[in-house]
């Protein structure tokens, strides 16, 4: 499964919550994921006190949330030769988050990286991610014809991007 990338964390308030780790276990904000919390209404906001390297993904538990409703779950991170080899091996007994055997084409697009949102046998949710945005892109998507789920219009990115570049 590769590295610890980031834990889901269900609060009332990203913003005060956020505080609350700054202060007592010192979290900060990872500016390279801000799309994630400020490019549409109901994404987290990545915090990390180890530089960006292992993050907590706050979501606001809300009724109106507009996304797949988070639960509490691991993210792990891998390198695309492995992510592609898991990808190519599904269906392989591991059911994705719908209770459904995992396939290729539950492949997720969060424009910054690409993720598989899997479930263990007891119901533990994890997700597996590949930052290797573009290689996984070429190498996977195009090649396979694969056609990812989105949350999110990608429109909505490349507008976030637009604005916070100069």
């Amino acid at each position: 499964m590769g590295r610890l990338d980031h834990v889901h964390i269900r609060v009332p308030d990203r913003a005060e919550a956020a505080r609350w780790y700054a202060q007592h276990l010192g979290f900060e904000p990872v500016g390279e994921y801000a799309f994630w919390a400020e490019g549409f209404e109901g994404g987290p906001l990545q915090i990390s006190a180890d530089g960006g390297r292992t993050t907590l993904a706050l979501f606001e538990a809300s009724e109106g949330h507009p996304m797949v409703p988070q639960q509490t779950g691991v993210a792990f991170s891998v390198d695309a030769d492995m992510f592609m080899a898991f990808a190519r091996s599904l269906p392989c007994g591991i059911d994705g988050a719908d209770g459904q055997p995992l396939v290729i084409t539950d492949l997720v697009d969060f424009d910054m990286c690409w993720a598989f949102e899997l479930v263990d046998p007891w119901g533990n949710r994890y997700e597996l991610n590949c930052y290797e945005y573009e290689r996984i892109r070429a190498e996977l998507v195009e090649a396979d014809g694969v056609q990812p789920v989105r949350y999110w219009p990608g429109e909505l990115y490349d507008d976030f991007r637009s604005r916070a570049t100069p």
